[in-house]
């Protein structure tokens, strides 16, 4: 038995009611990079030890990855 956990996961449920603080609309969960993706806003929204942390300062803005 492995006391490793796996990454933590968003909760349907809650991926249901949570929408973009800016735009209100729906997001998309990224489980690998642990994030909620507003594709409206353009903003990743980081998720936490398992909370999602939906403030607009705390976004990473998704045009970064195009200059990658």
């Amino acid at each position: 038995m492995s006391d490793t956990k796996p990454a933590a996961t968003v909760d349907p449920k809650l991926l249901e009611i949570l929408v973009c603080p800016l735009t209100k609309s729906p997001l998309r969960y990224d489980a690998a990079a642990q994030e909620l993706i507003s594709d409206q806003a353009r903003l990743a929204y980081p998720i936490r030890d398992g909370i999602p942390i939906m403030l607009v300062d705390e976004a990473r803005p998704l045009d970064a990855d195009a200059q990658r």
